[in-house]
């Protein structure tokens, strides 16, 4: 059964996908408990419950910490956290019965190492992995399994989907704003590591696919290459090198945090532009 909002359906039949015996198509917003309700009791009536529950909706949020206000970050938490536990609570008591199951929460890079401007995503996404390992724990002496799929950068239209909280929006419109060179220089920089990533969501499927057929999953999957690579990287460097590193990684980080104090945010780009044209040569 594969689920989409009802303004959503449409798009199946545009990949291939329609209505038949071994495919049902229903309407689902993750975040209206009367949907969710309704969809588990026909799923229940006609199919006696959920063997497999993968958790792929989601909604991304641009901004830093500063930015976020109540509302937009209740709607991120919302739909990354609290809908998926929403979902697994409503498959575990026939999964218990059944003493069998699999549980896949679609996590993502962000959920184990955190990137300025992508503060309340990121925290909705180690929400979502602290929840799962201990699930893991709590549901393994009925023989369910729980997996966390994470992808990286994919190649696809999804950082067209991008939301910006509305502090964000106005910081992007004012070079005199002091997050402007936060954003102004992490929103290219993430599109382009988007546009020229290898995988696309094709890849990430069939990862999901494979694990969804083992019958020993693991709790975490790297779905991407550089999942696998900031995954190792965790492992190997002590924790104030890794941090050390990632932070001299960030694009354009010399002028970060001259504006709003007196600073020419252009003369700052400028002096940039100058650096960059002597490093060359």
């Amino acid at each position: 059964m594969a689920t989409a909002r009802e303004t959503s359906l449409l798009r199946f039949a545009e990949h291939g996908l329609v209505e038949d015996e071994s495919l049902w198509l229903r309407a689902l917003d993750v975040l209206k408990k009367k949907e969710r309700d309704q969809l588990f009791s026909e799923i229940h009536l006609k199919l006696g419950g959920v063997d497999v529950l993968v958790n792929n909706a989601a909604y991304m949020l641009r901004a830093v910490v500063e930015h976020v206000g109540e509302v937009e970050r209740f709607k991120q938490m919302e739909t990354n956290f609290r809908a998926p536990m929403a979902l697994i609570r409503s498959v575990l008591p026939t999964m218990r019965q059944k003493r069998s199951g699999h549980i896949i929460n679609i996590s993502s890079v962000g959920g184990t190492m955190a990137m300025p401007t992508m503060s309340v995503y990121s925290a909705s996404k180690f929400a979502l992995e602290g929840a799962s390992e201990a699930l893991w724990y709590e549901v393994r002496p009925w023989n369910i399994s729980v997996t966390l799929v994470q992808p990286g950068f994919i190649n696809s239209e999804s950082h067209m989907n991008v939301k910006q909280s509305r502090e964000c929006l106005k910081a992007l419109k004012n070079q005199s704003d002091p997050y402007f060179n936060h954003y102004n220089s992490m929103v290219p920089f993430i599109n382009h590591l988007m546009r020229f990533s290898s995988a696309t969501p094709e890849k990430v499927a069939l990862v999901i696919l494979k694990n969804m057929n083992k019958k020993r999953p693991p709790l975490r999957v790297s779905a991407t290459w550089d999942a696998h690579f900031f995954s190792l990287l965790r492992r190997l460097l002590p924790r104030r090198l890794y941090h050390g590193l990632l932070y001299r990684m960030l694009p354009e980080i010399e002028i970060w945090g001259r504006q709003g104090d007196g600073h020419n945010p252009s003369a700052d780009k400028t002096l940039l532009s100058r650096k960059r044209q002597l490093s060359r040569r």
